[in-house]
């Protein structure tokens, strides 16, 4: 029997690889921000808004995948080698087919642009930019499915080295591609989109070539035995991922309606609301990470069944954290001016905006709470809460409730925060107390985790 400490000590190794590749994947975006900034407001606008274009039907992809995290963790659990291979295979698949569905309405509304009211200057640059980034968007795909499988047989070490690359990489490509150095012409936008496919493309070969490697060393060839389609897997998998995928989509969607209304409210309020978001969202690649770790670790437990560790795997993701959020829900109550003094100096953006990172400390804990048992219960195959959870947490009582604050009472952005902590807050408690009705009756045999189909071994 192993004891808390060493439970602790393995989520910590497993966690902590993940949380900085997810902190990777955030400075890709700053990175393509900061290396426009000489183009002027034109070019940062265009990368903005086209990214914003591309955001949600590619985080909806990589959503697809997740059920990758239950599956070969399972079968890994259960030393079913061959069968992590299978899943792998049937992940890559999905990614295929899903490529064209989702570059085709990126493509359309980049085409479309114009018609959203956004200044004619920027038309032509984010049309250009949208369209040379959506080619990256199987090579996205593909790395998310290696990584999925690499976390899920405890190797995210090099998912962490594959992002240091990748930035590294798109860094140096900004450079030369946007500005026309080393001979090259200078692509403006185009180079920068251009740049981030370059690194995609060279993040899903590198973490490709990492499972192949990793898959020889241990004496299962990975290509040797590649396995056909499988339709029963498939659908197992987007079963699995397309209530993960519109989970995800819900969120984004509630922060980004909050965006939209903030706007609405005055430049002050939007300024406000931006800068406390981002560190909002910086604190939750944490237990995003942490998440991530959870369903990997939960999968293992239970693919061995070892359903007391499951559950135990579950609660000390959890406990992370939750410790990590309260910090830094401490840190924005004693810190909140100086923190939004290093975005900006208007005295009214920086009152504004220390208000709003109190309601962030408010719901930090509760974010922990909701993203790492979403993860827990993914690693037990359960998907569909969770996305029943957002739906009605964001879209039928938190935002309702925070533009009832904000227009109709008058209070403004903070209105609008208000109705997202207690989305927050709700959602944290149907999902802490489902994880724990499953995972007792788990332990207790009231439960079986979602099983792969048959004929999958």
């Amino acid at each position: 029997m192993r004891s808390w400490k060493q439970d602790l000590w393995s989520m910590v190794k497993l966690a902590t690889p993940v949380v900085l590749a997810e902190l990777g994947w955030m400075l890709q975006g700053i990175v393509d921000v900061i290396m426009v900034g000489r183009l002027g407001p034109v070019g940062i606008g265009a990368v903005a808004l086209g990214n914003a274009l591309y955001y949600a039907p590619s985080i909806f992809g990589i959503g697809l995948i997740l059920g990758l995290d239950t599956v070969v963790a399972q079968a890994f659990g259960r030393k079913d080698f061959d069968d992590c291979h299978r899943w792998l295979a049937q992940g890559v698949y999905i990614a295929i087919a899903a490529t064209p569905l989702l570059m085709l309405p990126v493509w359309i509304l980049g085409h479309m642009v114009g018609r959203f009211g956004v200044a004619p200057s920027l038309v032509e640059p984010t049309t250009q930019y949208v369209g040379v980034l959506i080619w990256g968007t199987l090579p996205l795909l593909l790395y998310a499915a290696s990584r999925r499988y690499l976390q899920a047989v405890g190797q995210s070490r090099v998912v962490t080295l594959t992002y240091i690359v990748a930035n590294l990489v798109n860094w140096g490509g900004n450079w030369a591609l946007i500005y026309g150095h080393f001979g090259l012409p200078a692509m403006g936008v185009r180079g920068s989109a251009l740049s981030t496919v370059i690194s995609r493309i060279i993040m899903a070969s590198m973490l490709l070539g990492f499972v192949w490697r990793y898959e020889r060393k241990r004496g299962h060839p990975l290509f040797a035995r590649w396995a056909r389609p499988h339709w029963q897997q498939i659908r197992h998998l987007i079963h699995l991922g397309l209530p993960a995928a519109l989970q995800i989509l819900l969120e984004i969607g509630a922060f980004g309606t909050a965006t939209v209304l903030a706007g609405k409210v005055s430049p002050v309020a939007l300024a406000a609301h931006q800068i406390a978001l981002n560190y909002a969202a910086l604190a939750y690649m944490v237990p995003l990470g942490i998440s991530a770790a959870a369903s990997v670790a939960v999968g293992h437990a239970v693919g061995a069944k070892e359903l007391s560790r499951a559950r135990s795997d579950g609660w000390i993701a959890m406990a992370m954290g939750t410790a990590f959020m309260a910090i830094v829900a401490v840190v924005f109550i004693l810190l909140p001016r100086p923190l939004i003094a290093l975005y900006t100096t208007d005295a009214t953006v920086l009152r504004e905006g220390a208000r709003l990172l109190w309601l962030a400390a408010a719901f930090a804990v509760f974010d922990a709470i909701q993203t790492i048992g979403t993860g827990a219960l993914r690693g037990l195959g359960l998907t569909r809460i969770p996305m029943l959870s957002n739906l009605f947490g964001y879209w039928a009582f938190g935002l309702p409730l925070g533009i009832a604050l904000c227009f109709w009472k008058g209070w403004g952005v903070l209105g609008i925060w208000i109705g997202l902590t207690a989305a927050l807050i709700v959602i944290a408690g149907a999902l802490f107390v489902y994880w724990r009705n499953r995972a007792d009756a788990l332990v207790r045999g009231e439960f079986t985790a979602n099983p792969a189909p048959a004929g999958s071994h």
